[in-house]
């Protein structure tokens, strides 16, 4: 399952989606907006995403995931727009029988997830706001013409 909404993210209901009779593990990860970032206090993060590219990379991923961990059940779920203080902006979730598997699968997808897939975000401080780790992007973006709003 991939899922890109400007909806709030129900963690259980994404974790569910994983959860199979077969599987001894799940390992649900959750990525919340903090209140301080790089000496600053954080407002709210807001994310843009090329949704129909970034589609395309989350199940790139996820069949990435399930040939090299021999996972099958894996659930994606990234929230776009403004995502305030305390608020869930990813869910990865990844059932397996044996926990190594889950647990290497997860993190693997959220690495690749920040490699590849074109969502970027905005830290909102008080006085200002910038880009985060855009550069990952940089050389994709400019390629197919795309890069965020601010530029």
């Amino acid at each position: 399952m991939i899922e890109i909404t400007h909806q709030p993210l129900n963690p259980e209901e994404i974790t569910d989606r994983v959860r199979r009779d077969a599987n001894g593990a799940v390992v649900t990860f959750l990525g919340t907006t903090r209140d301080f970032s790089e000496g600053k206090r954080v407002i709210h993060l807001e994310y843009e995403a090329y949704e129909d590219m970034a589609y395309k990379k989350l199940e790139e991923i996820r069949q990435e995931l399930r040939v090299e961990f021999g996972v099958e059940d894996v659930a994606i779920a990234h929230r776009i727009g403004p995502v305030d203080i305390g608020h869930i902006s990813l869910v990865v979730a990844v059932a397996s029988p044996h926990r190594k598997e889950a647990f290497l699968a997860c993190h693997e997808a959220v690495n690749r997830l920040k490699q590849i897939v074109p969502i970027w975000k905005k830290e909102v401080f008080e006085g200002g706001a910038h880009w985060v780790a855009c550069e990952d992007h940089e050389f994709a973006a400019r390629e197919s013409g795309l890069q965020p709003a601010d530029g």
